[in-house]
């Protein structure tokens, strides 16, 4: 029986809303519910978690060691009913919570302590499958950083173990995908049970730069990489969302050759941290120039890009601004005026001042090109 199934049963039975969250508080699955709950049930549903808040108010009540259905009080002031809480456990170690919601006081009385000791065998049997899936999950991630950090012979063996897992088959086309926040900030714990059972997730080793990685077919890399985002932000205030980005590396042919597409998948999150038509997810096949990225080392690279004639430029960031859009815009002066908000006058004087601060001819099309370099390239190389 799957845990939805388990889910669903305890429900019948008891005749009241359920839902299964994991012992952070993840919401794992939920069955029917009512057209009115109350607010902390909501946002369970609806955040796909429970605020740490509540999260400290209902272990109040013992339910981390319990062995037994505890029953929790209604607290109007803040915003719950009476329920009971199933602990989900195995060998000993709570793995999650089967929550009952008891607004009307039905599970009260000798006959609702039956039941709830006949329903006592599903939350023992979800304890058993999430103890079973967290030490998957743990292989895994273990098996993964063995594929990325390895060496080839390391890598064949850790590519065989996650086939044998059943996340991902050794030979079909993967992708990798990297979640990272601005200025290197740590990214927030996934709530992995809203994941494919197909992704698997790690981590780099770089404490200084740390990224979440997730590697998985790739025909479900750009919805996971889109959905994974929206898990991890929801965990995120409203500014420190907008600083949170994902990469999409390049398809490989089978679970080996991801190391190339982790690669890929982090420079594709640098670029979408500095280059904002590309967020909130940024795509290594539609990267374009920024590609570039990949052939060498950031000094080398920059060095290569920035000609010494555009240096100049940098020191007046209104002239840079123009000189950028203009290029963007294909030397279309009038789209250029606008996008700006100037008079077309203003545009012609600008363009000539940075023609004089540059030497560069911006009617030859390779002094246009080493402009548009520099001006592409300087936020990502320095």
């Amino acid at each position: 029986m799957e845990l939805q199934e388990l889910v669903d049963e305890v429900s019948r039975v008891l005749g009241e809303p359920v839902v299964l969250e994991d012992r952070d508080f993840n919401l794992v699955c939920y069955g029917a519910h009512p057209d009115e709950l109350d607010p902390v049930r909501q946002r369970s549903i609806l955040h796909r978690r429970s605020a740490p808040e509540v999260q400290d108010w209902f272990e109040r009540f013992g339910i981390a060691t319990s062995e037994r259905p505890v029953r929790t009080p209604a607290d109007p002031g803040f915003g719950v009913v009476a329920r009971v809480c199933l602990p989900a456990r195995w060998n000993g170690v709570t793995y999650g919570y089967v929550w009952v919601l008891d607004a009307a006081g039905r599970l009260a009385g000798p006959e609702a302590d039956e039941r709830l000791d006949r329903v006592m065998r599903h939350a023992a049997r979800a304890g058993t499958i999430m103890a079973g899936q967290a030490r998957t999950r743990e292989h895994l991630a273990e098996r993964a950083h063995d594929l990325l950090a390895g060496d080839p012979a390391t890598a064949e063996i850790a590519a065989a173990e996650i086939d044998r897992l059943g996340a991902l088959a050794r030979d079909v086309p993967v992708r990798a995908i990297a979640l990272h926040l601005a200025d290197g900030g740590p990214v927030p714990p996934l709530n992995l049970w809203r994941l494919p059972r197909a992704a698997v997730a790690t981590a780099t080793d770089d404490p200084a730069d740390p990224t979440v990685l997730l590697l998985t077919p790739s025909t479900d890399a750009d919805h996971l990489a889109e959905a994974a985002r929206r898990l991890y932000a929801d965990r995120l205030d409203g500014v420190e969302q907008t600083r949170l980005v994902a990469g999409v590396g390049g398809e490989r042919a089978d679970l080996v050759g991801l190391r190339d597409s982790v690669r890929e998948a982090r420079l594709a999150a640098r670029v979408a941290h500095e280059v904002p038509r590309l967020r909130p997810v940024a795509r290594w096949d539609a990267l374009g120039p920024y590609r570039l990225l990949a052939c060498g080392p950031r000094p080398a690279l920059r060095e290569g890009a920035i000609d010494p004639a555009v240096r100049p430029l940098f020191e007046h960031p209104v002239l840079a601004e123009t000189a950028a859009t203009w290029l963007d815009l294909a030397g279309n002066a009038q789209r250029t005026a606008e996008a700006l908000a100037v008079h077309r006058q203003t545009l012609y004087y600008r363009l000539g001042r940075i023609a004089q601060l540059t030497g560069l001819d911006l009617a030859d099309g390779r002094d246009r090109l080493t402009l548009h370099l520099a001006l592409t390239f300087r936020p990502l190389v320095g």
